[in-house]
């Protein structure tokens, strides 16, 4: 490509990546924070839970005394599904749907004694996965969140053309030249950064568009008109909180009552499932129960785990009259699609391979602040008083054909990308050209 070209390309995609990097440097800053904050969520709980664990062994009871407990504390209540605790001094958690609606995780002793309580949707990791995924208002920020993430994408990758050494040497390109100060040392700190945090980061967007609303929706609808579709979706998208451990508004909703009190007790269920050595937290549904996602259980008794590495996840099914196992489920047995997505999840959520998928996802985020960081103070030191300081368009729009291309191509793949485009270009061609000084401080006059 000659200089000639060169120029206006590069300074177009500059342009981009200006806008782009504007508008999502505060999304940034919180979903950095919040999503390095939500990988430790085992751990989080677990210190919630402090109370709950190393209580005395003897004179234990069996579960269903420790449920019964559970329901006697809460009248009205429905039985959602029985926790099974991981060490023998640990209280059994069995969750339960309340009268009015909400949920409760209700703490009993083995001695079959109420010890605590807590709602679901009050926990801080519930919390921070509200503000991570709609910033605590809704579906209207899910639409914000997800509308952030596009624009993020757009950034790397812009910010990858930009940072290509053409013909440069290491420094500068690979480590930051920190000791030029100033300027120089902020430039080379952002762009090395940038560089090495990018294929992470396009990781972590990339896995949180099956959460998103829009994205999501097209992508349900694409797999159901593919065929790409078995089983259950057992992950939670529609702008809803999108890190949730499970459907909380179908769970709330669910009814099972219809369902006849099973044969086989649960304490018989809860000996076969330990013989299982399922992954932590493993729980136990009765019939008719309320599934995580997707539509109530059956009418069986249902083995599964809530751990958030979804390749180890897998059910199994009970015989409500004599307890025999009447089906298994496993990773193994979804689609390809949902495989991929499972993989996705857990690597983003940081439980893929367990406490190095925490330190990178760490790591990540702290690239993503800094980032973030140098950017805006890179914006600050060359705004000039008058104007946004973003680089001016081009007199020649079709000099820029394959640019133009690639957009069009990451807009057809992020609907929301596409819609902002269309806003932005009526924009700029009907509306700034009627607010010619707002068009100079945007930098849309002609250059």
């Amino acid at each position: 490509m000659t200089d000639s070209n060169r120029i206006p390309l590069y300074r177009t995609i500059w342009r981009w990546h200006f806008y782009a990097g504007l508008f999502v440097i505060p999304f940034i800053l919180i979903l950095s924070v919040t999503g390095a904050a939500y990988l430790f969520k085992p751990q989080l709980d677990r210190w919630e839970e402090r109370g709950w664990r190393g209580l005395p062994t003897a004179s234990a009871v069996d579960a269903d005394a420790q449920v019964a407990a559970a329901l006697g504390d809460f009248p009205g209540a429905s039985f959602h599904y029985y926790r099974i605790p991981e060490a023998p001094g640990d209280a059994a958690v069995v969750h339960l749907g309340l009268s009015n609606g909400t949920m409760r995780d209700v703490a009993v002793s083995p001695q079959g004694q109420v010890i605590g309580s807590a709602d679901s949707e009050r926990r801080l990791s519930a919390w921070l996965a509200k503000i991570h995924g709609s910033l605590l208002i809704g579906r209207t920020g899910g639409l914000i969140v997800e509308l952030a993430a596009s624009w993020a994408i757009v950034m790397i990758l812009t910010g990858l053309y930009l940072w290509w050494p053409r013909g440069r040497g290491p420094a500068g390109v690979v480590w930051p030249r920190l000791s030029l100060g100033g300027r120089a040392a902020l430039r080379d700190l952002h762009a090395v950064t940038g560089f090495w945090v990018s294929g992470l980061a396009l990781v972590l967007l990339l896995t949180a568009l099956p959460w998103t609303d829009v994205w999501a929706s097209s992508f349900r609808a694409l797999r159901a008109e593919m065929g790409w579709v078995s089983g259950a979706q057992d992950w939670k998208s529609g702008g809803a909180d999108h890190h949730a451990a499970h459907d909380h508004d179908a769970m709330a909703m669910a009814d099972h009552g219809g369902h006849a009190a099973p044969a086989v007790p649960l304490a018989r269920i809860v000996a076969l499932a330990k013989a299982e050595q399922m992954p932590a937290p493993a729980i136990v549904q009765p019939p008719g129960a309320p599934n995580l996602f997707g539509p109530p259980n059956g009418n069986v008794w249902t083995l599964t785990t809530q751990t958030q590495n979804r390749p180890l996840v897998r059910k199994v099914g009970y015989d409500p009259v004599t307890g025999a196992e009447v089906s298994r489920s496993g990773f193994a047995d979804k689609h390809a699609i949902d495989r991929a997505v499972g993989y996705g999840i857990a690597w983003h959520e940081g439980q893929l391979f367990g406490w190095v998928n925490q330190v990178i996802g760490v790591a990540t985020a702290l690239a993503l602040f800094t980032l973030a960081i140098s950017g805006f103070l890179m914006w600050r030191r060359r705004k000039p008083g008058d104007a946004l300081g973003a680089p001016p368009t081009l007199r020649d729009p079709a000099r820029l054909k394959g640019a133009a291309a690639i957009l069009l191509l990451l807009a057809a793949l992020l609907p929301l990308l596409a819609a902002s485009l269309l806003l932005l270009w009526i924009a700029e061609r009907l509306i700034l050209p009627h607010l010619p000084r707002a068009g100079r401080w945007l930098g849309v006059a002609r250059a």
